[in-house]
């Protein structure tokens, strides 16, 4: 075995075991060292109390570690629940007991409901808790139906507040697919170039403006990617056109002052 992997393993176990929890446990178990053998057999693999202490080390820290794991898997599977719940269209709150009843996660010990009655469910946040101690699926937007959608998007709209992402929709409506299709004349979709996710606006028919043909065509055949504002200048200037000095930021004119 590597001698770095050994000597990090031997600094590991003298943190452990200086640690008060461990320092405490350790002076416990080292008086009934024999009457420990009967009752911990797991830990006596070896032939001295170094060995013991070694292996109730590692049990300790493994036990800690799938005792975090269960109680966060417990947590995963009630967030899950309640945001399904929710998309069904089921929006009254749920108390603690109920919630686990209904997740069929009714064995799970006092230590773990009260973690998750003060700590875990109140802190977490996709749920939210009313002043009567249950809880409820926390969306990213209070929408119900497509006519609340419709308000949303307007509402965006008129206060420039630009997009909404079509995933904290399909988060936040019922039935989202259903109202969607429904919507469909009424919402832009603009796929964002980084992470190819869909955000959604509002389609604002008065801001619609009817151009000709012949126009679309002739500015569709010029291609400008790769050219950059002076280039285009240059372009226009050659052509006769000298629009685009009237636009910029222009300098006060300060008066002269007499002598």
């Amino acid at each position: 075995m590597d001698p770095a992997l050994l000597r990090e393993r031997e600094l590991f176990k003298k943190r452990a075991l200086s640690t008060p929890a461990i320092q405490n446990l350790k002076l416990k178990y080292i008086e009934s060292y024999k009457d420990k053998q009967k009752i911990f057999p797991q830990f006596f693999t070896g032939d001295n109390v170094s060995d013991y202490l070694n292996n109730f080390v590692i049990y300790f820290f493994k036990s800690v570690s799938s005792s975090s794991q269960y109680k966060f898997s417990v947590l995963a599977k009630i967030v899950k629940y309640m945001k399904t719940r929710h998309l069904e269209g089921d929006d009254h709150p749920l108390t603690l007991d109920e919630i686990l009843d209904e997740t069929n996660q009714l064995d799970v010990g006092s230590k773990v409901k009260q973690w998750l009655q003060t700590e875990a469910l109140v802190n977490n946040p996709k749920i939210e808790a009313n002043p009567e101690g249950k809880f409820l699926f926390k969306a990213p937007y209070k929408i119900r139906d497509k006519k609340g959608l419709l308000r949303l998007l307007r509402q965006h709209d008129l206060k420039g507040l630009g997009g909404i992402m079509l995933e904290d929709v399909q988060e936040s409506l019922p039935h989202c697919e259903k109202a969607l299709k429904s919507l469909q004349n009424e919402i832009v979709y603009i796929v964002r170039p980084i992470d190819k996710k869909k955000i959604m606006f509002y389609n604002d028919r008065a801001a619609t403006l009817g151009l000709d043909e012949e126009f679309q065509k002739l500015w569709r055949s010029v291609a400008v990617e790769s050219m950059d504002d002076q280039k285009i200048e240059e372009y226009l200037e050659k052509q006769g056109i000298r629009s685009m000095q009237d636009h910029g930021i222009k300098k006060p004119i300060q008066p002269q002052k007499r002598k």
